[in-house]
């Protein structure tokens, strides 16, 4: 009996890549995508962090007479300077991913990443991943200019690189939620105003938690930013206000459930779809 040929069955083959289980090349593209989005604009997600945390260290160790004091044992600017890199870690990172999907948004060329063969979980990754290389280098910038202010040391450099890094993968992946839940610029604009900014600055960036009475001691426990920059004070104060182990567990079980949400909402194309 003669076999029937099927449409396509016998056409030769172009050059076409299959795509594995996880499509690499996709992941790399949209990366390379979003660190040039930042790029072409370095002064406003770079350069301006930077000067903008110098001037909150200036005018606290200068104008203020922060010099002259301490938190309990410790020079105020040597306290202050880790809460700052770290502060400028979060708000950056949280304003690339949300940022970049907004904008895709509202220009309509958001139907250009859906239709991409990408996954949930590649997405994911790749916007969190851009996030993170912008939050690095505006941490490592802001870390070299607080070297004009006071002598930093590195004791627990481990600290450092866990909480730095886990203080950028969670605002990335907040950044994701609020960029895909927010449909106009002012929700997105007040969830960086009434929710990340009061965040960062309860968090102990500029005072310890351990003056603070009673229950706003408590409260102050139960916020993740608190434990971000209190680890990464750690890597360079050798001191923590807090618990290392149970911030370091907190922090991690906080971004594996962002982590899926994000995962959840691109898979389900919850309000990028029409």
């Amino acid at each position: 009996m003669k076999k029937t040929a099927t449409i396509g069955e016998n056409l030769p083959d172009f050059g076409a890549k299959r795509i594995g289980a996880v499509n690499w090349l996709g992941v790399w593209t949209l990366y390379v995508k979003e660190v040039r989005r930042f790029l072409k604009v370095v002064g406003q997600t770079v350069l301006s962090p930077v000067i903008t945390t110098a001037l909150f260290m200036t005018i606290f160790t200068i104008a203020l007479g922060g010099s002259r004091r301490f938190s309990g044992d410790i020079p105020f600017p040597l306290f202050l300077a880790p809460g700052l890199v770290v502060m400028a870690i979060l708000q950056n990172a949280f304003a690339n991913t949300i940022s970049s999907l907004m904008t895709s948004k509202m220009q309509g060329n958001i139907v250009d990443l859906l239709l991409a063969p990408l996954g949930p979980g590649e997405m994911t990754f790749a916007f969190t991943l851009a996030a993170v290389t912008r939050a690095a280098l505006v941490g490592v910038f802001v870390m070299l200019s607080m070297f004009l202010f006071v002598d930093l040391q590195f004791p627990h450099v481990w600290a450092l690189l866990y909480y730095g890094f886990s203080a950028a993968v969670m605002l990335a992946l907040l950044g994701l939620m609020a960029g895909i839940w927010a449909e106009k610029w002012e929700q997105s604009a007040s969830i960086t105003n009434f929710v990340i900014v009061p965040l960062s600055f309860l968090s102990g960036t500029f005072y310890s938690i351990d003056r603070l009475p009673g229950v706003w001691h408590d409260i102050s426990m139960l916020n993740p930013f608190f434990y971000l920059i209190d680890g990464f004070r750690y890597g360079i104060i050798g001191h923590a206000d807090g618990s290392l182990l149970s911030g370091a567990i907190y922090i991690a079980a906080l971004n594996i459930i962002a982590g899926f949400v994000c995962y959840r909402m691109f898979a389900s194309g919850y309000k990028l779809r029409p």
